[in-house]
């Protein structure tokens, strides 16, 4: 399968995360079961009658892929925003405008650091929060743990990806090793939250993450005096699945991104601008089909 040829849908009607309200004044916080619809599947039986609904949902899930064209795949993408950030702190307190006119501009003030922001103790919860409402729904409903965890650069993703699903059992032939991706960073230019650690750092740091080919020692990406485009962020994501569809044989996989960049892959597959709010997880059901 060539790259740059398919083309990408959000698939509503099997989660309440696809139906809720559009728009900042709305942020979509984690739901019990990630909000998996109790609903029938083509796929249900005699056999399928004791299972949970997520064991019923992945069964039909597989059972598309199973008979989808060559050129036709399916993927479930549990989406987490990071956690709380200190420039969402800091955004919180001067207001909007002041942010994007001065404030997000430098790299901090005489009380915190935003530049490549770090996780604040109240984001730190958050991601711990993803943990544990993971494993309890592991356990009790048999949510599908990420065949692959995919993460932005940026600090803030990094942390949240570690503390969210570290300190728990892999499968030995899947070992915890969470893949670096430039194209899941948040909008980029001007924010210096927004500007990544060299590639030096984040290997001392992050050790136990992979890192893309082509990851400079340098942010190359980031302009101090160029902001990208909304179509520019879309354009960057499509990439992302394109490498992503053709390349990992995974049905279920996790982004670790920014508000921005799931906006951007909203916009993409056609989903509404449902806004997530800072350390929360959901799901979204993709499908890849031909142009």
């Amino acid at each position: 399968m060539s790259n740059h040829s398919l083309n990408y849908s959000a698939l509503p009607g099997y989660f309440e995360h696809d139906e809720q309200p559009e728009g900042p004044q709305f942020r979509a916080t984690t739901l019990p079961g990630f909000g998996l619809i109790n609903r029938h599947y083509d796929t249900d039986g005699a056999s399928t009658h004791k299972q949970t609904q997520w064991e019923r949902f992945m069964g039909f899930l597989n059972h598309l892929n199973k008979e989808a064209s060559d050129r036709t795949r399916y993927k479930l993408i549990f989406l987490i925003r990071h956690g709380q950030g200190f420039h969402n702190v800091k955004e919180a307190h001067v207001g909007r405008a002041d942010w994007e006119a001065k404030w997000a501009l430098l790299d901090g003030d005489d009380e915190m650091t935003w530049a490549d922001a770090k996780l604040t103790e109240a984001g730190k919860s958050q991601a711990l929060e993803i943990k544990a409402t993971l494993e309890r729904d592991i356990r009790e409903m048999k949510v599908p743990l990420p065949g692959k965890c995919y993460t932005s650069p940026l600090t803030r993703c990094l942390e949240t990806t570690r503390l969210a699903f570290s300190g728990r059992e892999w499968p030995t032939d899947q070992p915890f090793r969470p893949m670096i991706k430039e194209a899941l960073r948040e909008r980029l230019g001007k924010h210096t939250c927004d500007r990544r650690s060299t590639r030096s750092w984040i290997e001392s740091n992050y050790p136990e993450f992979e890192i893309e080919s082509g990851f400079t020692e340098q942010d190359e990406l980031w302009q101090s005096d160029y902001r990208e485009t909304l179509d520019e962020h879309v354009v960057r994501v499509r990439q992302l699945l394109d490498d992503i569809f053709n390349n990992d044989k995974n049905t279920v996989i996790s982004f670790t991104a920014h508000s921005g960049s799931i906006r951007a892959l909203y916009a993409l597959t056609g989903h509404k601008e449902v806004w997530v709010a800072p350390g929360a997880m959901a799901p979204l059901l993709v499908v890849a089909t031909p142009q």
